[in-house]
């Protein structure tokens, strides 16, 4: 469309009528398109000189508006491919956290146009409390969408946040009651800030994706039982500085005074969460006023209540072992199949091992570091065999925590499940299951072991050859699966 008397095309979403088509389309289409086309519009409208801030500032809203529930539904779903396709998870991974980013930037872009005093900005004033609240929102998804993948937050994540909400603050407008979308219910800048304070806080470097979204839900039904608070008092338990790139912290000594610091602590919240999590281990359901975006069952919800429970104690969560630094070269290798490959003494002495550095040791586990150009497998709950530096013997664990330090740096903290593990070939009723043997078989007692999914059955006794004696395993209660295994006790019949 070309203006009159002018040569440069009009902007599509500058026509009215147009611009409601538009907005009506991303509205109605599936999750993924309707965050692509909402992402390409920001980044058209941003590129597009001829718009004044205002405009942009409108523009902004209404594609926010427009695309939320959208973008909200498409990090719902993101969880559950993360056992799928590789390429369709990073496709969605980058379409929905790159939208938030473009939201940030474009709210961003219309506040640095007023403090810099540009012609019109002025008129955008009056929207400064949506705007605020809008960019803080959108910090926040876009922090959740970081998390998927456990990092990592760059320092100037915290600048945004902590200097929105800061301006928020000095214009007096931090506590003001607003409404940020059609049908939401009403909020203020300061709660969305101590949301984000509180999600940062809750350690989702050890929850999987499903459990990040759950806890993201379950925060903000819990966050009338935190408060943000200036003054520093006894029963304070984490604290940031709003004016620094650095995210909340555990008050383990007392930071350097300064009138942009913040405390808050979940001890009130913290009851709830115990009231709640015994409410729906008795009924064996979510109440129906909790929202968590959508149906989950009780087995499912409870873990990340016990989780958030924990983190939000006034006291820390301990170490059961005293742990022991060092910096020694790791051998590891992942997935059901590769560690009983691995331990069958199949192939190559370098066929799927990749080399880490173990930072720290215990009885339970220890921490390590890794440089990875990639890294799908990588997650929490994933089984893994490690082999010390001189050592002669595998170990078996699951990570249990996980950090993007860097685009290429990996932070895990893996947990021990076996000492002595041994790949067997079990005959499962006439099927033979490649399967890892966790314990040492007694018989009439208990033994622990890992197989691939959907391969136990009830009823089904194992039967397999060890050490030159023939084992008979009944398998009963699972005790834990991950993304390719499950691990079960099994009845030790016979074994000689």
């Amino acid at each position: 469309m070309l203006g009159f008397f002018s040569k440069q095309p009009v902007h599509p979403l500058a026509d009215p009528k147009e611009a409601k088509i538009i907005l009506g389309e991303i509205v109605t289409r599936e999750p993924l398109l309707a965050v692509e086309d909402a992402s390409a519009w920001l980044e058209s409208v941003a590129a597009d000189t001829t718009f004044k801030p205002l405009q942009r500032l409108d523009l902004a809203l209404r594609l926010d508006e427009a695309a939320v529930a959208q973008a909200r539904r498409l990090a719902r779903d993101y969880p559950s491919l993360s056992d799928q396709s590789r390429a369709m998870e990073s496709r969605q991974w980058g379409i929905g956290r790159g939208y938030w980013q473009l939201l940030v930037s474009a709210y961003l872009d219309c506040l640095a146009r007023l403090k810099a005093g540009e012609k019109e900005a002025e008129a955008m004033r009056p929207q400064l409390g949506v705007l605020y609240g809008r960019l803080i929102g959108a910090l926040a998804a876009r922090l959740k969408w970081d998390q998927f993948r456990y990092g990592p937050v760059d320092p100037e994540f915290w600048l945004n946040l902590g200097g929105t909400y800061l301006t928020a603050f000095d214009a007096k407008l931090d506590r003001k009651p607003l409404q940020l979308y059609t049908g939401a219910p009403e909020t203020t800048i300061e709660a969305e800030y101590l949301k984000v304070l509180v999600f940062q806080a809750t350690s989702m470097d050890k929850l999987k994706p499903l459990q990040i979204e759950i806890a993201e839900h379950l925060v903000a039904h819990f966050l009338p039982h935190f408060s943000l608070i200036r003054e520093l008092r006894p029963e304070n338990v984490y604290w940031v500085d709003a004016a620094k790139p650095v995210p909340p912290t555990r008050l383990a000594k007392l930071p350097e005074v300064s009138p942009t610091l913040r405390f808050f602590n979940g001890t009130q919240a913290l009851e709830a969460v115990n009231e709640t999590a015994e409410q729906i281990a008795k009924d064996r359901r979510v109440p129906p006023n909790i929202n968590l975006g959508a149906q989950y069952d009780a087995d499912t919800v409870l873990p990340v209540l016990r989780h958030l429970a924990m983190y939000w104690a006034p006291k820390p969560p301990m170490r059961n072992t005293n742990r022991r630094r060092i910096a020694s070269p790791l051998k590891v290798v992942n997935g059901m199949t590769g560690v009983h490959r691995r331990l069958s003494g199949y192939g190559s002495d370098t066929e799927g091992v990749e080399s880490w550095i173990v930072d720290d040791v215990s009885l339970g586990g220890l921490g390590a570091h890794a440089t990875l150009s990639r890294a799908g497998w990588l997650r929490i709950g994933a089984l893994v065999a490690v082999q010390p530096d001189g050592g002669d013997n595998w170990l078996i664990g699951v990570v249990r925590r996980y950090v993007r330090t860097g685009a290429n740096d990996h932070s895990i903290g893996i947990e021990t499940i076996s000492k002595a593990p041994r790949a067997v070939l079990a005959d499962a009723g006439g099927l033979l299951t490649e399967a890892l043997l966790l314990d040492v078989p007694e018989v009439g007692e208990y033994a622990r072991m890992a197989l691939p999914h959907n391969t136990i059955e009830e009823g089904v006794a194992l039967l397999f050859k060890v050490d030159e004696k023939n084992a008979r395993l009944h398998p009963r209660e699972t005790i834990a699966t991950g993304p390719d295994f499950v691990v079960a006790n099994f009845f030790v019949q016979s074994y000689s």
